[in-house]
């Protein structure tokens, strides 16, 4: 009996440990799919504004319900898809994509919405008055395209975090300094800290000073 017990407590200590590790090895391979996703994705833009007089996605023409979601449709067959867009556009997923619902609502995720083009990865085009993004602009004007946003992970407009959240599997509140996976302007992609003042959307407005990134080009 007490070899028995003795045997049970090893286990239990062996489960103890192995369960943390293979959350953390299952997080860290969502977050290394999803930045390998949106490096593609950010090429697929590029590829696009090379063969458009070097000109970002344009986003004032985009059908109901439109946003900036719709660069999509103009580049995704630089990603190699064609077709309807579905959930089996697997480059456009962040496999950590849960959504957005608040409180108790039950969450589809963006790569699984019709409504939101089936992307877990928006563009830097709110092109609303006022606020700051690159939608229409030529590559070669944009004045720090190492800092300027191109291609992000949708809660970089809250911001929330999929990856390190701060609010676990729920979409609020908003805080400062949720890390996202981002793509700039000049290609790289990166996880970084966004800066939220408390009130504002994280995309309404550029960050302030000791932030590596900016949405606005000039």
């Amino acid at each position: 009996m007490a070899d028995l017990l003795a045997v049970l407590a090893v286990v239990s200590v062996l489960v103890a440990v192995a369960v943390p590790m293979i959350a953390r090895s299952k997080s860290q391979a969502s977050l290394a799919q999803c930045t390998a996703n949106l490096g593609q994705v950010g090429k697929a833009v590029l590829m696009y504004a090379e063969e458009h007089k070097a000109t970002l996605p344009q986003l004032d023409n985009s059908p109901a319900p439109g946003g900036w979601w719709y660069y999509k449709e103009q580049v995704k067959s630089y990603a190699g898809l064609s077709g309807a867009s579905s959930p089996a556009d697997k480059v456009f997923a962040c496999p950590s994509d849960r959504g957005y619902g608040e409180g108790t609502e039950r969450a589809t995720p963006f790569r699984l919405s019709n409504k939101h083009d089936y992307t877990s990865y928006v563009f830097n085009g709110v092109n609303l008055p006022g606020i700051p993004n690159v939608a229409g602009w030529q590559v070669a004007a944009v004045k720090e395209p190492a800092r300027t946003l191109m291609v992000m992970e949708w809660t970089a407009h809250a911001p929330l975090s999929w990856h390190h959240s701060l609010t676990r599997k729920q979409n609020t509140p908003f805080y400062n300094n949720a890390e996202n996976v981002v793509a700039f302007v000049d290609g790289h992609v990166k996880l970084i800290p966004i800066y939220y003042d408390g009130m504002n959307a994280a995309y309404t407005r550029d960050p302030i000073g000791g932030y590596e990134y900016r949405y606005s080009g000039n």
